[in-house]
């Protein structure tokens, strides 16, 4: 048998690892150090325990609500828009911005998230705008020079705010919007909305979710209802305007009658006859303006409510903390998988 023949016959004894015999081995490297595993694993899970100790705990609420959406409409209502059309008046009665969905976008709007950042609270006995007790719980003022003498004292109006007040009032509600609030339709099959708040107190949250729905509440009142009490002021005004025509057009029948005392000559008739005309046209008109006078205040008094609250954001808020043995397993597994793969790597390249 030849030298070739030879070492063929012995690379083709050779046993080829399996998955089992790899596992073997990682086990029996390990086993040899174990005591460098074990040291590892105690200092990154006491690290991990007492990272988890220092988190403070951060405190979410739960509100939901439905929304109430009475516009358009028919019968007495289409009547109402009908009449309001022919003085010129445009009230709606198509999609309502303030429905659906929209609703959602516009409580997490800038302009909401400002007024109740700007809004006044009482907190330890003491007096704070939610956006300066909110720097103040977060201590970020400690961490960032840039803006430690920013502040938003209780009284101040916007409008004498500098530029670094505005602009730190416009990256904190960019900050709000994206981070901190949640405002969602969980089932799209039912006008449900939930909106949640998430913060590192307790009741700077739950003032925050309470606010938020109010001032959504408040300026949907302000937009909505600004048409229609002013159809409903116009229609007022026209309605005392007819009363008053049909006032005169009485009292002026009567005095041509008492002047006109001889029925004998038809002439003497005729400012009688058109008093009376009068009064019928005014008469009819008023009653008709009365009827949708009546269907206006309906309508004002019918877009007042924006949204019924089902589950208020009451005490306690959802608790959201670290676990400390669960943050000590994690910060174990990675630090070990490390150790693991820096002596891999370096037994691969000592081959």
């Amino acid at each position: 048998m030849s030298l070739e023949e030879v070492n063929i016959s012995s690379n083709s004894q050779r046993k080829i690892p399996t998955a089992m015999d790899n596992l073997n081995s990682l086990v029996k490297f390990v086993l040899k150090r174990w005591w460098l595993f074990l040291i590892i694993g105690l200092l990154s899970g006491g690290a991990g325990f007492y990272y988890a100790s220092l988190q403070k705990p951060t405190y979410k609420s739960k509100l939901t609500f439905a929304l109430d959406d009475n516009s358009g409409g028919s019968g007495g209502i289409g009547n109402f828009l009908n009449l309001a059309s022919q003085f010129g008046l445009n009230i709606g009665g198509g999609k309502d911005i303030f429905a659906g969905d929209n609703i959602l976008e516009i409580m997490k709007s800038r302009r909401m998230v400002e007024r109740v950042l700007l809004s006044v609270d009482t907190f330890n006995n003491k007096s704070y705008t939610l956006i300066e007790y909110f720097y103040l719980i977060t201590k970020r003022r400690q961490n960032n020079p840039k803006i430690r003498d920013i502040d938003y004292p209780v009284g101040q109006s916007k409008s004498s705010f500098s530029y670094r007040q505005d602009s730190l009032l416009y990256t904190t509600a960019q900050e709000f919007t994206n981070n901190y609030i949640t405002a969602e339709r969980p089932d799209r099959k039912l006008g449900i909305y939930e909106v949640s708040v998430k913060s590192e107190d307790e009741k700077f949250t739950k003032d925050f979710t309470d606010r938020i729905v109010s001032e959504t509440n408040k300026f949907y009142i302000e937009i909505r209802t600004k048409k229609a009490k002013e159809t409903l002021d116009i229609l007022e005004q026209r309605v005392a305007d007819m009363r008053g025509n049909l006032n005169s057009s009485i009292s002026n029948r009567a005095t041509a009658q008492d002047i006109n005392v001889n029925p004998a000559f038809s002439a003497a008739q005729v400012p009688v006859l058109k008093q009376q005309t009068n009064i019928q046209v005014y008469g009819a008109a008023y009653g008709e303006m009365f009827k949708n006078l009546e269907l206006a205040r309906f309508q004002y008094l019918n877009e007042i409510p924006l949204m019924q609250i089902i589950d208020p954001a009451d005490y306690p808020m959802i608790k959201i903390k670290l676990g400390k043995l669960k943050t000590a397993l994690v910060f174990t597994f990675f630090a070990e998988l490390l150790l693991l793969s820096v002596l891999g790597m370096r037994k691969l390249f000592k081959k």
